[in-house]
């Protein structure tokens, strides 16, 4: 899963530049694929954090009925945000052997 999460943040990354629109579709698509990973997996934990800002991230970014902030500028903060979890999560994930 660690993989799966550090691409997610480095795609979230890359979209804070000027990028095709192609691009956001596959980042949408990536992006909710991660989000409900975690929610998935943590779920069995309970409601916690990472279930509802995971939620809520697939929600935002899912490419089926897609939010439309606008412009960029409106995304990026969400993309940074996003990323920082991402990556959060991926560095407390425990190994499992």
């Amino acid at each position: 899963m660690r993989p799966l999460f550090l691409i997610c943040t480095g795609l979230l990354l890359l979209a804070l530049v000027d990028l095709p629109i192609g691009y956001y579709t596959l980042l949408r698509i990536v992006v909710t694929i991660g989000a409900v990973a975690i929610v998935v997996t943590e779920f069995e934990n309970g409601i916690n954090f990472w279930v509802i800002a995971f939620g809520l991230i697939a929600v935002l970014f899912n490419p089926l009925i897609p939010v439309y902030l606008g412009d960029k500028s409106a995304w990026m903060p969400i993309d940074l945000i996003t990323a920082i979890l991402f990556g959060i999560k991926s560095f407390t994930l425990k190994n499992n052997k």
